[in-house]
């Protein structure tokens, strides 16, 4: 049977998902998704992901791969997935791509954000279950210059969950930017790198939010950008305030519909 490869754009909450990865008698995107697409075909199609967010994490623009019966257009999948699919996960786009395409290996970058109330309304019950409500003040200057620090190419090891990467993987993660920006409330940080380790960026914001409440200093930054081991990150920021942003693949392995 002729099939075709296409590229999902993913939102989702995460708040009733135990992360990406399928797993027995626990919900996950990855799960209902495979479900969905099961009940559309009348056979499991695999789903791949760009990355596994973890329990909790949302998605604004998480990617995924399928390949599916030739008869399925982009626009149809798109409509019939949405149909089926539950309130708290919604393909935002469909595109068709190259059958070589892959949703975590043709990624080039992936972008998070992760959003810090620092006003009063911050712990109302809506605004806190979707951002980190912070009651200690933050020197802005040393949220700029720790996150400053983190941009190039670093061995991540310090900012990683210890074990969780493949066997002589270097931890070296690209970071292209990453940067605290002000926002209505609070603070939003952005950053972009090639990869991700595991507990990565909720390490990264832990410790840069301690840094610049007092709690740290910023050495300790320093210092995590050049050890071997986590033993001096802070603990990990919530996940219910991070946030998948979006996937960037190369523009040629898009396929050209007219």
């Amino acid at each position: 049977m002729e099939s075709r490869t296409l590229l999902l754009l993913l939102q989702y909450d995460g708040a009733g998902f135990a992360g990406w990865q399928r797993q027995p008698e626990t919900r996950t995107v990855q799960g209902v998704l495979e479900d969905a697409m099961e009940r559309l075909c009348g056979s499991h199609v695999p789903v791949t992901g760009a990355g596994r967010t973890d329990a909790g994490v949302h998605a604004l623009g998480q990617a995924a791969s399928l390949r599916v019966p030739e008869r399925w257009s982009a626009p149809e999948m798109m409509r019939a997935l949405n149909a089926v699919l539950p309130r708290d996960v919604r393909i935002a786009e469909c595109r068709p791509v190259k059958a070589e395409f892959h949703a975590r290996y043709s990624a080039i970058s992936r972008t998070y954000r992760y959003l810090v109330g620092t006003d009063e309304g911050a712990e109302n019950p809506f605004r806190s279950r979707l951002e980190l409500a912070w009651k200690r003040p933050l020197n802005r200057s040393l949220l700029d210059e720790t996150s400053s620090l983190i941009v190039g190419s670093h061995v991540f090891r310090g900012f990683a969950v210890k074990g969780t990467a493949p066997v002589g993987d270097d931890h070296r993660c690209n970071v292209e930017f990453a940067s605290w920006q002000d926002r209505e409330g609070g603070l939003l940080f952005n950053i972009r790198a090639n990869r991700f380790l595991h507990h990565m960026v909720r390490f990264i914001v832990a410790t840069m939010l301690d840094i610049a409440s007092g709690r740290r200093e910023i050495e300790v930054m320093r210092r995590l950008l050049e050890s071997n081991d986590n033993s001096e990150v802070s603990p990990p920021a919530p996940p219910h305030a991070l946030y998948l942003e979006s996937v960037e693949y190369p523009p040629e392995l898009y396929l050209v519909t007219v």
